[in-house]
């Protein structure tokens, strides 16, 4: 596990595992359970830099919460502000599903991926743990290859029928919608995490990294959801890196061609790669939801639940 560490180097990262470390490989609480700059002595950590910034565990998840709720409340505000259709949507059932998805990841995994990063960190394990690349690096590299990993894996949800029967729940909401940011089938989360912690460990993210990853990946999920037009010089411009509302919100269209496009959530490079993107605007109005799906049983929790039951026939 430790191939291409000398014996010195696995003696550092061992004592550097035992105390208080930089942010860069904490993995326990913080004393006050918050942020403090602190200085901390050179050579005694390969990430270790005087003046760092140290996150405790506690912090980052109250961080990684707080920081999409901040973005649904902005989606909410822009989407009054810049309408982009009359909607109706489906509140109580979006709400309903995300509140049950929240209290399973939470007893299921609640903070696995800081958990699985903090392990690879002080065993030195993955790519950039083997490299021994500084905080910037790791933490640019983390949100480049975990958003690679989920553009993968959300165009498996579209290619493999089994797992098209949990994600056809997302959209099949017919009402495009900030809150169809949260709705998303319990079954498509837990198949979800072995993929993202495998991808965690492979990768070698710091605890840091990962948290970094998850605020970011957050904001663009529930932006890029938004029932709201952005003014095209701006659109333009965030459109030729990241994803858009506009992007995003063709990729919900009724037309399965549209569909099986614009898989990306953070950036769209991936889709430029891999010839699956399809550029569009504000200005371009079409339905969105699934066809034959997108009724009332869309909006019934118990419906949404026992959809992956349901037959697939035609990839609907």
């Amino acid at each position: 596990m430790l191939r291409g560490v000398g014996a010195e180097r696995v003696r550092a990262r061992r004592t550097a595992s035992r105390r208080p470390v930089d942010l860069a490989s904490h993995v326990g609480a913080h004393p006050r359970g918050g942020v403090e700059r602190q200085p901390c002595a050179r050579g005694r950590h390969p990430k270790c830099d005087p003046g760092s910034i140290r996150l405790s565990e506690s912090a980052a998840q109250l961080i990684r919460v707080l920081a999409p709720l901040g973005a649904f409340a902005l989606g909410l505000a822009l989407e009054r502000i810049a309408p982009h259709a009359t909607l109706r949507p489906a509140w109580r059932a979006n709400l309903g599903l995300w509140l049950l998805d929240a209290m399973l990841m939470a007893a299921v995994c609640g903070a696995c991926g800081w958990t699985v990063a903090a392990w690879a960190q002080t065993s030195g394990v993955g790519l950039l743990n083997e490299l021994d690349a500084s905080l910037g690096v790791g933490v640019a590299a983390t949100v480049v290859g975990l958003d690679l990993v989920s553009y993968a894996w959300h165009r498996a949800n579209h290619e493999v029928a089994f797992l098209w029967r949990f994600h056809r729940v997302h959209h099949a909401d017919a009402d495009y919608h900030v809150s169809t940011a949260l709705r998303f089938h319990p079954g498509e989360l837990l198949l979800a995490l072995p993929v993202r912690l495998g991808a965690i460990a492979l990768l070698g993210a710091s605890p840091i990294a990962v948290a970094a990853f998850e605020v970011i990946f957050g904001i663009a999920n529930v932006l890029e959801h938004g029932n709201f037009d952005l003014p095209r010089p701006v659109e333009k411009t965030l459109g030729a890196v990241l994803v858009t509302p506009a992007l995003h919100r063709r990729h919900h269209s009724t037309e399965r061609s549209e569909r099986d496009s614009n898989f990306g959530t953070i950036l769209c490079l991936w889709d430029r790669l891999a010839r699956t993107l399809r550029p569009t605007t504000s200005a371009s109005v079409f339905p969105t939801g699934l066809p034959g799906r997108s009724g009332a049983g869309a909006r019934s929790l118990t419906s949404m639940l026992l959809a992956p039951l349901r037959s697939s026939a035609g990839r609907t």
